[in-house]
C-alpha cells in the first residue's frame, strides 16, 4: 500500500515538472513615458499602466494627465507634466483655423505638418520640465530601471533615456500600424495593398489609388528622413547632449526598439507584412461594462425603438459646431422614434428635442454596451471604433482627420458602418443614413460576425501586453528578434545591388552576343570577299 502510494506521488511530482511554467518577471522597475497630451491615447495608457502595478511591476510614469484618480498604490510613481500644452492652439494658429470642425479640409500633406508641429512642441516643453531634467541628469543610472515603455506617437527623443540608463525599449502606438514602421522594424511594406494610414483607401486599391497611396507613402518616408528627422535630432542634441556627449539620430534609435505594442487586431486592420515584434493588443482599453447613472440607464431604457448614441471623442467638440450644421442635426433627431444620447460639452443647450439628452461626458463604452443602442455615431477614432466592434454596434461615421478615414473606410468596406463627410451631410442624408443602419439587418449581422473575430483571441490584450514586456526584461532586450534588414543598406535591403548585378550580367550577355554577331559577320564578310578574288 506504502509503495503505492509513494509511485501515485512521484507520479504526480514528474507529471508536475513536465508541465509547461509561466515565466514571470518579478517586480520589474520599468520607466514609462507617456508624454504627448491627448486624452483618448491614456485609454491605452492608463489600462497598461493597471495591468502592470498588478502584476507586481514598480513604475515610474512621466505623464501629461495625472492617474491619481486611478489610486493604483505605492507601486507607481507619477511624474506629472505641467501645465498640460495645448497643442490645438498651435494647430489652429498655423492653419487659420477657427475650429477643429474645418480640419476637414486639410489635405494627408497638412495632417504630417500638423503631427511634425504637435511632436515637436509637446516633447519640448515635456523636456524642460525640472523633474524631467532631473531624470535626464540623475547621477545614478545602472540598476535604477529594467525597461523605457514610450509611446510611439513623435516623442522619439525620450528614447535617449534608453541610453543613458542603458536599458531595453518598448513602445505602445495608440495608432496603431504606421506604414514607416517598417523602417523601424526591418520589413517592406508593399504599398500596392497596405493603405498609408492617413488616405482614405482599403487594401482593395484601383490603379490610381495605387499611385496616390505610393506617393503618399514616398512622400511621408522622405519627409521624416530629410525634414522631421533633422529637427527632432536637434531636440535630442539640446536637452540630451550634456550627459550623452553623442546623442544617436533618432532613425537609430528607432531601430533598437525591442517590442511594439500595436493599439490594432484583426479585422480592424489590413492583412500585411509583419514581425514578431509588433504585437497586435488592440482593445486593451476595455473592460466589462459597469452600471450607468441612473438617469442615463432609465432612458436606455425605456427606449423602446432603440436609441442613439452620439459622440466625436475628446478633441473634436460637439458645442463647437457651427450653428447650422447643429440646428439641422437638431431637426433629424427630433424627427426620429429613437432616443439620442449625445456627448455634448455645454448642457446649457436649450430647445432640445424631448427624445435627445445631452451630457458634457458619458462614459462611452458602457453606453455602447447596452441592448438597446442601434447606431454608434462616431468620428472614427481607433478607441472608439474598436468599442463599437467589440458590442456590435453599427457605425456612422464622420471622420475629420488622420488615420479616422481609414477606420471608417474598413468599417463601410466591412459592411457595418456608413461614412459622411461633415460638410456634405444633409437633413435627407443623415436620416437616410440612420434609419438605414437601424432597419437593414445585414449591418447588424455584418457587425457582429466582425465583433466574434475581434474577440477570438489566444490571449486577452492587456495579458499579451504585460507577457511581451516582461518577456523582453527577462531576455535582456530580446535582440533575437530584430530583423537583420535593420544592418543592411538601403540598396542592399530593396536587392537593388543584386537587381544590378543581374542587370550587368543580362547586359553584358546582350553586348557579348551583339559582339559575336558583329564578328561573325565580319568573318563572313571577309570569307566571301576571299572567296571573290
Amino acid at each position: 500500500m506504502c509503495s503505492a502510494m509513494q509511485f501515485v506521488v512521484l507520479s504526480c511530482l514528474m507529471l508536475a515538472g513536465c508541465l509547461p511554467q509561466s515565466r514571470h518577471v518579478e517586480g520589474s522597475k520599468i520607466l514609462a513615458v507617456y508624454a504627448f497630451p491627448g486624452k483618448s491615447h491614456y485609454m491605452m495608457h492608463t489600462a497598461l499602466m493597471r495591468e502592470l502595478v498588478e502584476s507586481g511591476h514598480q513604475v515610474t510614469m512621466v505623464t501629461a494627465f495625472s492617474l491619481e484618480k486611478e489610486q493604483l498604490g505605492s507601486n507607481y510613481t507619477e511624474i506629472l507634466i505641467e501645465p498640460v500644452y495645448d497643442f490645438w492652439h498651435d494647430v489652429k494658429l498655423n492653419f487659420g483655423a477657427q475650429h477643429l470642425f474645418e480640419l476637414t479640409r486639410m489635405t494627408n500633406y497638412d495632417f504630417l505638418k500638423m503631427l511634425e508641429i504637435i511632436g515637436l512642441k509637446t516633447t519640448e516643453h515635456a523636456l524642460r520640465q525640472p523633474k524631467v531634467q532631473a531624470l535626464i541628469h540623475a547621477k545614478q543610472t545602472e540598476g535604477v530601471f529594467d525597461l523605457l515603455l514610450a509611446e510611439q506617437f513623435y516623442q522619439e527623443a525620450f528614447l535617449a533615456l534608453a541610453r543613458i540608463y542603458k536599458i531595453p525599449v518598448v513602445t505602445t502606438s495608440t495608432l496603431g500600424y504606421e506604414n514607416h514602421m517598417s523602417q523601424m522594424m526591418g520589413l517592406i511594406t508593399p504599398w500596392s495593398f497596405v493603405p498609408h494610414g492617413f488616405m482614405p483607401f482599403t487594401d482593395r486599391m484601383s490603379f490610381l489609388e495605387r499611385v496616390k497611396n505610393s506617393y503618399a507613402s514616398l512622400y511621408e518616408d522622405l519627409d521624416r528622413l530629410l525634414n522631421y528627422f533633422p529637427k527632432m535630432d536637434s531636440v535630442s542634441r539640446e536637452f540630451f547632449g550634456p550627459v550623452l556627449g553623442e546623442v544617436p539620430k533618432v532613425k537609430q534609435m528607432e531601430r533598437e526598439i525591442s517590442v511594439m505594442l500595436l493599439n490594432s487586431h484583426a479585422p480592424l486592420t489590413t492583412a500585411r507584412p509583419t514581425v514578431d515584434a509588433m504585437v497586435p493588443v488592440g482593445g486593451m482599453h476595455i473592460y466589462p461594462p459597469k452600471a450607468l447613472p441612473a438617469d442615463m440607464q432609465a432612458f436606455l431604457d425605456g427606449a423602446s425603438e432603440g436609441a442613439i448614441f452620439f459622440s466625436l471623442g475628446s478633441n473634436v467638440q460637439s458645442k463647437d459646431m457651427p450653428q447650422e450644421m447643429l440646428q439641422l442635426f437638431l431637426q433629424v433627431f427630433g424627427s426620429l422614434k429613437q432616443r439620442v444620447l449625445w456627448k455634448f460639452e455645454d448642457e446649457s443647450l436649450r430647445q432640445l428635442p424631448p427624445n435627445v439628452m445631452i451630457r458634457k461626458w458619458l462614459p462611452q463604452a458602457d453606453i455602447l454596451a447596452h441592448p438597446q443602442v442601434k447606431v454608434f455615431i462616431t468620428h472614427g477614432g481607433l478607441f472608439g471604433t474598436q468599442e463599437g466592434v467589440h458590442y456590435a454596434v453599427p457605425m456612422l461615421g464622420i471622420p475629420f482627420y488622420c488615420d479616422q478615414h481609414l477606420n471608417m473606410n474598413k468599417a463601410v468596406l466591412g459592411g457595418y458602418a456608413i461614412s459622411l463627410h461633415f460638410q456634405s451631410i444633409t437633413p435627407e442624408i443623415l436620416e437616410h443614413s440612420l434609419l438605414e443602419l437601424i432597419h437593414n439587418a445585414t449591418y447588424k449581422e455584418n457587425i457582429h460576425r466582425v465583433s466574434s473575430i475581434f474577440r477570438d483571441r489566444p490571449q486577452a490584450p492587456r495579458k499579451s501586453a504585460v507577457y511581451w514586456i516582461e518577456y523582453v526584461i527577462r531576455h535582456k532586450g530580446a535582440p533575437h528578434m530584430r530583423s537583420a534588414g535593420l544592418d543592411l543598406n538601403w540598396f542592399q535591403f530593396y536587392l537593388l545591388d543584386v537587381i544590378a548585378f543581374v542587370a550587368a550580367l543580362a547586359l553584358a550577355a546582350v553586348l557579348a552576343a551583339l559582339l559575336a554577331i558583329r564578328l561573325l559577320m565580319g568573318s563572313d564578310k571577309k570569307h566571301r570577299k576571299a572567296k571573290a578574288h
